[in-house]
């Protein structure tokens, strides 16, 4: 029997941030305002914008996405990496131990990272119970199969984090997107 397809959304370049770099960037006692909810479950996009700094160029107006975090974090595509000068590492959301930084700048102040700018790996969210329903587990790495007009891709390498906190989406860059013909969203199939 086929499985059900999981949905396949783009992940645009956007900031995570901790409480003590938020009130740099925007002041102190400062909090995010939430302007739009994501897929995945007390996620969201906030009103609060800032400008990425690296050693080539600047990309303006990038969305911090919310709540704030224990440590700060800039999720771009490699050729938004390559704009700005700074090699962009693959990793999952959350590894930044030894990646490049960038400059943040607010509109009170600016955060300079050591590091924290990734290429965000593409990955799929699952509950415990997704993941038994495709036969997989946390870590694991798959294939996806998306069918699109004129550039049906299966991407490799995806990894399976796994959480009850998750609602079931992929993740992709715009990059990953572009590549593959997919404005918004898709369907994909997960190959085990």
């Amino acid at each position: 029997m086929e499985k059900e397809k999981v949905l396949v959304e783009v992940s645009a370049r956007h900031v995570h941030v901790t409480q003590a770099d938020l009130e740099t960037l925007f002041g102190q006692g400062h909090a995010l305002t939430p302007k739009k909810m994501l897929s995945q479950p007390g996620q969201y996009a906030a009103e609060e914008k800032v400008d990425l700094v690296g050693p080539k160029g600047t990309i303006k107006n990038v969305t911090i996405l919310g709540p704030v975090r224990k440590a700060s974090q800039v999720e771009v595509s490699l050729t938004d990496a390559r704009s700005m000068g700074v090699q962009a590492i693959i990793r999952e959301s959350g590894l930044i131990a030894g990646t490049k930084g960038c400059v943040l700048v607010g509109p009170k102040g600016q955060v300079e990272l050591s590091e924290g700018v990734i290429a965000a790996k593409r990955h799929i969210h699952f509950t415990p119970e997704n993941a038994a329903y495709y036969n997989v587990n946390d870590k694991q790495i798959v294939s996806v199969k998306v069918v699109t007009e004129d550039r049906s891709t299966t991407f490799g390498d995806v990894v399976i984090r796994v959480s009850d906190q998750f609602a079931p989406a992929m993740h992709i860059d715009t990059d990953e997107a572009n590549a593959a013909g997919i404005s918004g969203s898709a369907l994909g199939e997960v190959l085990a």
